[in-house]
């Protein structure tokens, strides 16, 4: 008898009343499932063409053209569903946020530069990236109120997708993929994504072996010498929220090194930033130089973007602080007339309470691995966020410097204006009423919340930037006098 038809006989073999056994040891034979990695088809270039491809340089280059004198970007953390809710929110709000510039009437969302994401909010970010404005019709009903979790799971202890997964190279990140294209993308790509007017958006995941981040970017693509645009937004979604053994790692082909890839320009100048900054950027440079490796390296392996940076902050740090080296790039956005810079970080953090500081027993074993893995992401969180405030610092006193050199030495030409920055932190705990904070803090990290719960998201969403002090000092000066 061939093993899909095994399989068929004894899915319709069993009486209703083990089948609650038969789905426990479903979920196992899925998990052990999970060897084989999801894979797209290979996407191979020949050489770098840096003119074309959904690029950092190129997308900011056009963005950036409606408001010359201000950066605004945003951060979306991890965290499910909530992230995604949270997330919504804030957009929501920005959209209601209208703005005057240069006696022009405007919404705020359209000010708005380029969004960084991580797992739960990369859902967010894609889908805006994609549908623009139609978000605010489809994203509630498509997603953010489906039970995501609960067709996942039925999708994987299905017996008739077992055969697939135990015997190829289908995973549970596959059905996972195939189910976000159903109910959110629509088989969209990343060449799609780039001909859309919005903001860049920049979906990161984390590759295993090495613990760095991916950021689905021709730029990173360029690194693996591979084509992005042909890459799937529900693959991007997938790999950013691909948690460890719930879901298999997303495998790319390295083809590192074939295709004349070059250093970005800042790598010369990585000496003249902080101690703090050098040491990111160093970093940074081990990752492209591990990333451009396919001898050593030949395939990657994609997982939950929230293991290297569950704010999603980091990509925009490394954006601002490769800025700062590159005077081309600075010339590129115009930054001698950028005015201001403001981050919107929202964080989706919470801490449900555990109870294991009241008894002897502590934690199981699931709990065990669960707690290990979210302290050190915690504190990453939090380090990020302290990053970005030094950064800004120190950016401001240089600007503070130069101004005064160029007051007392004419010589060293004018002085150039100068940058005001608004770090604009959102997270639950910034939540005044304790009992509405700890609702919050106590959602779980899933892909299914009741909806009375989405609602609220969306809403303290809203009301935590709208009543961000420093919000609104950004507000007050994108608007000018008057």
């Amino acid at each position: 008898m061939p093993r899909f038809e095994r399989f068929k006989w004894a899915a319709a073999g069993v009486p209703g009343a083990h089948w609650a056994l038969v789905r426990v040891i479903a979920c196992v034979l899925v998990l052990l499932a999970g060897g084989c990695a999801t894979r797209p088809p290979d996407m191979r270039i020949a050489e770098v063409d840096p003119s074309v491809g959904y690029r950092i340089d190129t997308e900011l280059e056009r963005v950036v053209q409606h408001d010359p004198e201000t950066l605004l970007l945003v951060a979306f953390s991890g965290g499910g569903t909530r992230a995604a809710a949270f997330s919504y929110g804030v957009l929501e709000e920005l959209r209601r946020t209208p703005v005057v510039i240069a006696g022009r009437k405007a919404r705020m969302l359209a000010q708005v530069d380029a969004i960084s994401s991580v797992s739960g909010g990369s859902f967010t970010a894609l889908a805006y990236g994609l549908y623009g404005e139609r978000l605010f019709e489809i994203f509630e009903p498509r997603f953010l109120k489906r039970n995501v979790q609960q067709a996942l799971i039925t999708d994987f202890v299905n017996p008739f997708n077992w055969p697939a997964m135990m015997f190829g190279s289908f995973t549970r990140s596959d059905l996972a993929a195939r189910y976000y294209d159903e109910i959110l993308f629509d088989g969209a790509t990343f060449g799609d994504l780039a001909r859309k007017p919005g903001p860049l958006i920049m979906a990161s995941s984390t590759e295993f072996s090495s613990g760095y981040r991916f950021v689905f970017t021709q730029d990173t693509y360029d690194l693996i010498c591979s084509n992005l645009s042909s890459t799937h937004l529900s693959l991007a979604a997938t790999a950013s929220s691909a948690v460890p053994v719930a879901f298999a790692p997303v495998t790319l082909t390295n083809w590192g090194g074939t295709c004349g890839t070059k250093l970005p320009k800042w790598v010369e100048q990585i000496g003249n930033v902080s101690a703090a900054e050098v040491l990111s950027l160093h970093q940074r440079l081990d990752q492209l130089r591990t990333l451009g490796d396919s001898a050593e390296r030949p395939w990657l392996h994609l997982v939950d973007g929230g293991v290297s940076d569950n704010l999603g902050l980091r990509a925009i740090l490394d954006f601002l602080e490769a800025l700062q080296l590159r005077d081309d790039f600075r010339e590129l956005l115009g930054l001698g007339r950028v005015r201001r810079v403001a981050v919107i970080v929202v964080n989706s953090l919470s801490s449900p309470p555990t109870g294991w500081d009241r008894s002897p027993a502590g934690p199981n074993i699931v709990d065990t691995i669960l707690q290990a893995s979210s302290v050190p992401i915690d504190r990453n969180s939090m380090d990020s966020i302290i990053l970005m405030q030094l950064m800004f610092e120190r950016w401001r006193l240089a600007g503070e410097v130069q101004s005064l050199e160029a007051r007392i030495d004419a010589s060293k030409g004018p002085a150039r204006p100068q940058i005001d920055f608004y770090p604009i932190v959102l997270d639950f705990a910034g939540i005044p009423d304790a009992d509405e904070r700890r609702f919050f803090l106590d959602l779980p990290t899933s892909l299914a919340l009741p909806a009375e719960a989405i609602d609220r998201l969306r809403a303290i969403g809203g009301t935590l930037l709208r009543t961000s002090p420093q919000f609104r000092n950004f507000l007050r000066a994108v608007q000018g006098p008057g």
